[in-house]
């Protein structure tokens, strides 16, 4: 690697300050040290915000919903009781995200994100669009792995972390501290490559994700979290899908469906959850919303297989749902 200044940071007031150009914040440090051994992230400088005061635990206030510090690890976020209680999808997203050592490092600020999984952008040999080229190498390359919607802006990298559409349909919203305090939606922290821009997130130079937040009216939500991999466990998504709904009578209501792993990024029809919301669930309907959230899938020569295994694991997660 090469030579970098290190400094450690007292608050996220000081961390703001020293997030200059040519710095990077650090904490788990899981994404970022193998980023820095292929020369593709370079920083001048790191800015350690672990000793940071307030940014770890998860708390349940009334009124003001579930509130999660972007420092806490991802196996503290599976010991969590209050998670236990309120959010239970977290378990399940976390469940076969990384080996227990990488959990234990890694944050839920990291976690959120994290860069994409495409082995052209992870090559420093690659000058891919997304690192400034002229074209992405793995739309003609290997794409095995690669997204197969939401592809029409020229990059075809795949959404990678686990945890960001299980909090997506809970409708999560993110506080970035900097320059100037703002909350997002966490579906909106993610960049469309489609907008020709050429990052993954939408976080403004000195910003410090600092927490997220789930409103109480959605913790009203039942949900569930399947995912396919390559391997049994510890292993990056094929595909993945998010569920949450409140649930009566055998009627979901209120529905969210978020997908990873087949788009650049998390995957989100909101006319496939008006198809199926306060209707009687049956599997046709459940198959229908599936053909919906698919239904602009374009895939590439080597990840055709990702669309009916997309929709099946839709049709999964929604038929357990309705259970």
């Amino acid at each position: 690697m090469r030579p970098f200044a290190y400094v450690r940071a007292a608050s996220v007031a000081e961390a703001s300050r020293l997030l200059a150009k040519g710095s990077a914040a650090i904490a788990g440090g899981t994404d970022l040290l193998g980023l820095r051994k292929a020369h593709i992230a370079v920083p001048e400088r790191l800015v350690d915000l672990t000793r940071i005061e307030g940014l770890r635990g998860c708390i349940r206030e009334r009124g003001a919903g579930l509130r999660i510090g972007a420092l806490t690890t991802l196996v503290e976020l599976e010991e969590s009781e209050a998670l236990a209680k309120h959010l239970p999808i977290v378990r399940e997203a976390l469940a076969d995200a990384a080996t227990l050592q990488l959990r234990s490092m890694g944050t839920v600020g990291g976690n959120l994100l994290q860069r994409n999984r495409c082995w052209y952008f992870r090559d420093a040999a690659f000058p891919c669009w997304l690192k400034g080229g002229t074209r992405c190498f793995a739309a003609e390359g290997e794409n095995v792995h690669h997204s197969v919607v939401g592809t029409d802006g020229g990059c075809v990298r795949a959404f990678p972390s686990d945890l960001a559409p299980a909090l997506i349909a809970y409708d999560a919203r993110v506080t970035l501290a900097g320059p100037r305090m703002r909350t997002t939606l966490l579906a909106d922290l993610y960049t469309d490559p489609a907008l020709r821009r050429r990052e993954e997130h939408t976080i403004r130079p000195g910003e410090i994700l600092t927490h997220v937040t789930i409103p109480d009216a959605a913790l009203q939500r039942r949900g569930t979290y399947v995912k396919a991999m390559d391997r049994n466990a510890w292993s990056f998504a094929l595909a993945s899908v998010a569920a949450a709904a409140r649930v009566r009578d055998g009627k979901l209501r209120d529905v969210r469906i978020v997908l990873g792993g087949i788009a650049p990024v998390p995957w989100r029809v909101e006319e496939a959850e008006r198809l199926i919301d306060g209707e009687p669930y049956s599997d046709g309907l459940g198959e229908a919303a599936a053909e919906m959230l698919m239904r602009d899938a374009q895939p590439l020569k080597d990840n055709g297989y990702k669309i009916p295994l997309a929709r099946e694991l839709v049709r999964r997660a929604l038929a357990g749902l309705a259970a």
